[in-house]
């Protein structure tokens, strides 16, 4: 966009606000639409739902129809990225409270450094990175570590599968980086979740999952619907637009706002626990991932496009 068709400021801010809650609101979403339907089957509904919607809409508007290689990073990213990814945080939210999801989750970007780190012809990160991963390490500990450090302990099974959800989800975004993706920021986002979602039914079909509409509470479904068209299409239509008026850096904030958002709301409308070992455990890792975000920030370029573990 031009500078001479800055859009107002309110808009700007109103669309970054709208990204920290609705992103940050998803894990409690998760929560409630898991109460009645099974975890891989609700995300496989949820996520080709989203993505049928962010394609139709893409191609609609003129954007090209994929090639054969496009989808194949297509179906490797949403095996990655929502399988592994968006599959295990929503699991684990049978076990684990949502916020302390969001927290979990939150070490993706520490996972990235590393990873990026370890490969072939990797660099080591500078000082600022290397501390952040410090603190987002004593952030994990603070969590899940031993009940001699006071409050509610953490499901270990539950703390790992996000654990397992992060690592995915950090491979699966270092893997697109240099895959063949379409043009088009939505029209990918569109195809990793129709090959996501794919992914996840089949997945919870292996495992005998079986969904009886009859069962469905209302909560469940308006949370569902919230993740469909809330979560995915206003969300992801509020990040795209940020990435065209603001700069990638601002945009991704949104990993060190959204975990204070999903700890506050699952603390004020479900009762999750709000102790002194969640909110140390909160501020460690929130600083962590911003010590890490702004560290690699310099110089920004925008992300290529992947769909959110949200």
């Amino acid at each position: 966009m031009s500078t001479d068709q800055k859009p107002p400021l309110a808009a700007v801010l109103a669309a970054f606000a709208a990204l920290y809650i609705i992103w940050g609101s998803t894990y409690l979403g998760i929560r409630f639409a898991i109460e009645t339907m099974p975890p891989f089957t609700m995300a496989g509904i949820r996520f080709l739902a989203a993505g049928a919607m962010l394609y139709g809409w893409s191609r609609a508007r003129g954007a090209a129809a994929p090639s054969r290689p496009q989808w194949r990073t297509a179906v490797v990213v949403g095996a990655l990225l929502l399988l592994g990814g968006n599959g295990g945080v929503t699991w684990a939210e049978q076990r684990i409270p949502s916020g302390v999801a969001a927290l979990l989750i939150a070490s993706t970007p520490m996972w990235m450094v590393i990873l990026d780190w370890l490969r072939p012809g990797g660099t080591r990160p500078g000082w600022a990175v290397e501390l952040g991963l410090l603190v987002g390490l004593v952030g994990m500990f603070l969590l899940v570590g031993p009940s001699s450090l006071g409050g509610q302990t953490v499901d270990g099974l539950g703390a790992l599968a996000v654990g397992g959800a992060a690592l995915s989800w950090a491979i699966g975004s270092i893997y697109q980086r240099r895959a063949p993706k379409a043009d088009s920021t939505l029209l990918n986002v569109g195809m990793q979740m129709l090959a996501g979602g794919t992914l996840l039914l089949v997945f919870g079909l292996a495992l005998g999952e079986r969904l009886s509409p009859e069962a469905v509470s209302l909560k469940s479904g308006l949370s569902l619907a919230y993740l469909v068209f809330i979560g995915a299409i206003v969300g992801y239509s509020a990040y795209v637009w940020l990435l065209k008026v603001s700069t990638a850096a601002k945009a991704s904030t949104y990993a060190y706002v959204n975990p204070i958002v999903a700890v506050l709301l699952g603390w004020a409308l479900a009762g999750e626990p709000l102790g002194p070992r969640v909110i140390a455990s909160g501020v460690t890792v929130v600083l962590a991932v911003a010590l890490i975000t702004t560290a690699k920030a310099v110089p920004a370029r925008p992300p290529a496009a992947t769909v959110s573990v949200r």
